[in-house]
């Protein structure tokens, strides 16, 4: 295992956070996947969960015994709780203890919203990038990843509710914008893709229209690979590498690392 204080000091770090009010969209699968293949790649590169139901341990095989609430609660550093999962692939991991971080980030009166940013602080130049999974939905501690984040990733399933739930988190997301004009909404990443399904043709058109072309991303198409993969607790570059998700997501990477 590679000891977080070892690495040498990087600069250029970008923050990427995978978020979508509405769940079932594939925003962990992304956020894993896009870490594995960052980190394949030979970039150091660090994925938080800030999610109470800690899913990513469980997609990369992993059972950290301390993580982001610890951070947020003081009880230990930043540095004390990343986790070495892969080569040039570290974790703060989420769970359940997330929920009483949630309630003390709501409570303060003043500066609630940079909480994240600051213990986060430390890690800076230590790592290519951080990629953020988020939960659905919209709390206290989702605000801070926001005004943590620069670059916004928001995977959408091809269905005609997901475009209601884009259309108000791209809402929400401006008033955030107001406040943290370094927030760039850089990636919409179509999810589910399934040509035979005429549907998810048409939703897609109406996003190639609604956004700019290079804000659109390769469709991931629909595949079982990828929905297995986490139970075996791997990537889908090692569960199914040649598989069409292995593939698609391997595009993500290269649209990531060129833009």
């Amino acid at each position: 295992m590679v000891r977080l204080n070892s690495l040498l000091r990087r600069t250029g770090l970008r923050k990427i956070v995978v978020a979508l009010t509405k769940g079932g969209v594939g925003k962990t699968t992304t956020a894993v996947n896009l870490s594995a293949g960052l980190a394949a790649s030979g970039f150091h590169t660090l994925l938080i969960d800030t999610d109470t139901q800690g899913q990513i341990s469980t997609a990369l095989g992993v059972q950290p015994e301390k993580g982001l609430a610890d951070v947020l609660s003081d009880e230990i550093s930043v540095e004390e709780a990343v986790t070495s999962v892969r080569d040039n692939l570290w974790l703060l991991a989420g769970g359940v203890s997330l929920a009483g971080a949630k309630r003390m980030i709501a409570r303060k009166d003043f500066g609630g919203e940079q909480v994240l940013s600051q213990q986060l602080e430390p890690l800076e130049g230590k790592f290519d990038f951080v990629v953020i999974d988020t939960a659905p939905g919209w709390d206290s501690l989702s605000i801070n990843v926001l005004f943590y984040g620069q670059e916004l990733l928001t995977p959408v399933s091809l269905e005609v509710l997901t475009l209601q739930g884009l259309l108000d988190f791209s809402n929400r997301i401006s008033e955030v914008q107001e406040y943290h004009a370094g927030l760039k909404q850089k990636y919409v990443l179509p999810t589910f893709m399934d040509r035979r399904v005429k549907k998810s043709n048409e939703i897609l058109e109406q996003l190639e229209n609604y956004f700019e072309p290079n804000q659109i991303c390769h469709p991931i198409r629909y595949s079982v690979k990828i929905s297995e993969a986490p139970g075996y607790g791997q990537s889908i570059y090692e569960y199914a590498p040649r598989s069409n998700g292995a593939l698609d997501y391997k595009q993500l990477i290269r649209k990531v690392v060129a833009t």
